[in-house]
């Protein structure tokens, strides 16, 4: 008889605990969506992406959730150390926040040997490296396009990193040059030289001054273009 009584008090004992877990949110559910969530906005980033959750603190409790949702928190990025967080809006609303890390390793441009302040940047002075761009300073260049035939703004060490602070675009028109000013419109097209007032970058604003004295404004093109709108 007592062995009966044991055995069906250790049987409602094993059924309160099941029931009682089932209730319980299931911390390693929340780890997988947080991994989930950063996988996904990651998708963009250059490389190798490698993401580590890390663990909850074993001490909370919380209520089970149907549908745990992550979200970042402000000041927070899909980039190094960071952190997201996980919410939970029905049956019993909570949130928690959990560590994670995200590394990115891909290809970076650096200097191939040392390049001066005001040098233009040709291929030959550039090298490529490799290793998590989560730790090298922002702005890093991943693509030598982007360096090649700008100017250097201040000296360089060989093996640095370029950053593209660490560049400047040469200006599309310089000024003094004499440009070509063009506008075009349906059915017809005009063009003139004018002498340009300032430096301008392509796509920025430039003024310039017709034989005729005449100040316009318009738009840097590549090969000393001016465009023009009316």
């Amino acid at each position: 008889m007592k062995t009966l009584l044991a055995l069906l008090l250790l049987s409602f004992v094993q059924i309160t605990a099941a029931q009682t877990s089932a209730l319980r949110q299931d911390p390693a559910l929340i780890r997988q969506v947080a991994e989930q969530f950063l996988n996904a906005q990651a998708r963009g980033l250059p490389g190798r992406v490698s993401i580590t959750v890390g663990k909850l603190d074993p001490r909370l409790d919380l209520a089970s959730c149907a549908a745990p949702q992550a979200f970042m928190p402000t000041g927070s990025r899909v980039w190094g150390k960071t952190t997201v967080g996980i919410r939970c809006t029905v049956p019993t609303p909570w949130t928690v926040y959990i560590q994670a890390k995200v590394t990115v390793v891909a290809d970076y441009i650096v200097a191939a040997a040392p390049l001066a302040q005001g040098q233009i940047v040709g291929a030959s002075d550039l090298a490529t490296m490799q290793g998590d761009l989560t730790t090298l300073p922002t702005g890093i260049i991943t693509d030598a396009a982007q360096a090649i035939g700008r100017t250097v703004t201040l000296s360089l060490q060989a093996g640095t990193a370029l950053r593209q602070d660490s560049l400047r675009s040469q200006p599309a028109v310089q000024q003094g040059q004499t440009v070509r000013l063009v506008s075009a419109g349906p059915g017809f097209q005009v063009s003139a030289e004018a002498q340009a007032l300032t430096s301008a970058g392509e796509g920025q604003l430039v003024q310039a001054r017709t034989q005729s004295g005449q100040m316009i404004r318009g738009v840097a093109k590549a090969g000393g273009v001016v465009e023009v709108s009316y």
